[in-house]
């Protein structure tokens, strides 16, 4: 599908704030609001917009711990690799998962409210797999930026 330069003003402004209303994301496109909706099911449909989440503040729910964890498997084989990313996405705690290149084969983004939770999910997800070579741990002290939004290319003149 065709993202013309009007779908990447939408794009842009949902991923700013996914609540405003039809009518407001309109006036800040330049659109009426029926060709704005129009657009925005057809980004919906087409699988564009995945879905819409509210983001929340960590610091306000309580303790939190944000950790980053590198995983090295012991032998490189799909199925096992397959087997791993399974159990890593059914975790609750894994916020993200990547399958990345080089010495490291998968990097987690944790997050959890102690080290007791923590000690639990290295338990239930990490010591649990038996191709696990080694994992390092990385915890975070601050964050300082966190953005949801895609990089929107602009289209070319």
């Amino acid at each position: 599908m065709h993202i013309d330069t009007i779908d990447r003003r939408l794009l842009d402004q949902l991923q700013r704030d996914a609540s405003l209303t039809n009518q407001a994301l309109a006036d800040a496109i330049g659109l009426s609001p029926s060709a704005c909706l129009k657009r925005v099911k057809r980004l919906k449909q087409v699988g564009i917009i995945e879905r819409q989440v509210a983001l929340l503040n960590p610091e306000a729910l309580g303790p939190c711990l944000h950790m980053v964890v590198e995983v090295i498997m012991e032998r490189d084989h799909k199925v096992l690799y397959q087997r791993f990313e399974k159990r890593a996405l059914a975790a609750a705690e894994v916020k993200q998962c990547y399958k990345v290149t080089g010495e490291i084969d998968f990097v987690l983004i944790v997050t959890v409210p102690d080290m007791a939770a923590y000690d639990r999910f290295c338990d239930a997800v990490l010591y649990a797999d038996d191709n696990l070579k080694k994992f390092r741990t990385l915890i975070s002290r601050k964050r300082s930026k966190f953005d949801t939004a895609e990089q929107l290319i602009t289209d070319s003149v």
